[in-house]
């Protein structure tokens, strides 16, 4: 099949030798548009500016030597991340609650990375035991003597319906998806803001930046981080502390198999299928955007790139879009199926 550029290309050609309907300039102008488009915004799993960061800005390799706590480290983004700063020689202090899966993440950053065994630090930590983060920042400076950047990688997703969600279940999702977290960041912070210098990563997803169904605890969560560190950004721009929000899109991980539903104590059980941008290429984004300091980051595919642009510039255009697209096409941009039908008490005429 033919390249719709080619054909879009040869009637601009057409139209401007037989009819004479553009000036060269515009006919220049109208070629160069539909390039990029072609070849650059469709084509893109990321925003332009990280785009172009990943192209002309810092390699990831000048973190190395730098102390990183990432936390939702033992699975998807999280062990990616850990895996590729490994291999950029970043030493790296790994938790989440599992032991075995942290030990395994260990392994595969000395093999991949040629560090030694000093350099990956496993500290299991259950993030909403408030209790125990200052304990574990103490043994991550005992350990390195220092801490450079903290990655706040920890969260679940949901698939639930809006008005069907119990109380104990929004409570639960926020004292995970952001006041765990906003603890933590508290605690380092401090220390970044004596030492004069630091970095805050914090993992949000594209669904903090625009509503979307089936989801209401964790979008709200998601918004939520982003209040909360917009405006640690600006509150400290000048003291030394840099923070990064990164929202991803649909990535390989099992995050749809665990994520909460609307009844408490419940998993959702489904696997996520179809497109999704792989782990290790997230990853790779992921590092570059802390690399090179960046305030935010997107990384996601089309056409969830668009949706986010759209709703970025035209957010009013893409509200109107949204109530005309049936809900089961929503969920199959998210999940890769529609999801929709098994959330509990989904009146399939509806959808």
């Amino acid at each position: 099949m033919m390249d719709w550029f080619y054909v879009a290309a040869a009637a601009v050609v057409v139209l401007q030798l037989l009819i004479g309907c553009f000036t060269f300039y515009c006919s220049i102008l109208l070629m160069s548009f539909l390039a990029f488009i072609r070849y650059i915004y469709i084509p893109a799993d990321c925003d332009f500016l990280l785009w172009f960061i990943e192209r002309f800005g810092h390699p990831i390799e000048c973190l190395k030597g730098r102390v990183v706590w990432i936390t939702g480290a033992s699975s998807g983004i999280g062990r990616a991340l850990a895996i590729r700063l490994a291999q950029a020689g970043v030493r790296i202090a790994l938790s989440a609650r599992s032991v075995e899966a942290l030990n395994q993440v260990k392994q595969i950053c000395i093999e991949t990375g040629g560090l030694e065994e000093r350099d990956i630090l496993v500290l299991p930590l259950d993030m909403i035991q408030y209790d125990q983060h200052q304990a574990a920042f103490d043994t991550v400076m005992t350990h390195f003597g220092k801490l450079d950047i903290l990655v706040s990688n920890a969260g679940r997703s949901q698939r639930a319906q809006w008005e069907m969600i119990e109380a104990d279940v929004d409570r639960e999702l926020f004292e995970l998806n952001v006041f765990s977290l906003i603890s933590l960041a508290r605690i380092v912070s401090k220390y970044f803001l004596e030492k004069g210098r630091g970095h805050l990563v914090v993992t949000s997803s594209v669904c903090g930046k625009f509503g979307a169904p089936m989801s209401a605890s964790y979008i709200g969560s998601k918004y939520a981080l982003q209040g909360y560190f917009e405006c640690l950004q600006v509150e400290k721009a000048r003291l030394g502390l840099d923070v990064t929000v990164v929202y991803p899109g649909p990535v390989e991980s099992n995050l749809l198999k665990v994520s909460f539903t609307e009844n408490k104590g419940e998993q959702f059980g489904q696997e996520r299928i179809g497109k999704r941008m792989s782990a290790e290429r997230c990853a790779h984004l992921y590092a570059v955007a802390i690399a090179n300091r960046l305030t935010e980051a997107w990384m996601t595919g089309q056409p969830i790139l668009t949706i986010m642009h759209l709703n970025h510039y035209l957010p009013f255009l893409l509200k109107m879009a949204m109530k005309r697209i049936p809900l089961k096409f929503i969920m199959k941009l998210r999940d890769g199926q529609d999801t929709s039908v098994a959330v509990t008490g989904v009146d399939k005429k509806h959808l």
